[in-house]
């Protein structure tokens, strides 16, 4: 279940470093009751960060696909081969 906390309690920054590596999730912030910022450990940060990153290469490599941009590995290989002469 996500943290939420108010502004005010980021004056605790000790304990929330603790929340933060505890739940190892993000805890949103709010201000005046709304959403204001989210923290969470550099841990968590790298991986979304890193779940980001696969997402997208995965997206770009079905849409090649889909473009027909993308050759078959045996012929790859073959026309490799032959270009250097292996």
């Amino acid at each position: 279940m996500p943290q939420i906390i108010p502004i005010r309690d980021l004056k605790n920054t000790s304990e929330i470093s603790a929340m933060c590596h505890m739940h190892n999730e993000p805890i949103f912030v709010t201000k005046n009751g709304y959403g204001d910022m989210v923290v969470m450990s550099m841990e968590t940060y790298e991986k979304s960060m890193f779940v980001a990153d696969v997402e997208k290469k995965l997206a770009e490599a079905e849409e090649a696909i889909i473009k027909g941009e993308v050759s078959d590995a045996k012929e790859a290989l073959a026309d490799l081969r032959k270009r250097y002469e292996l």
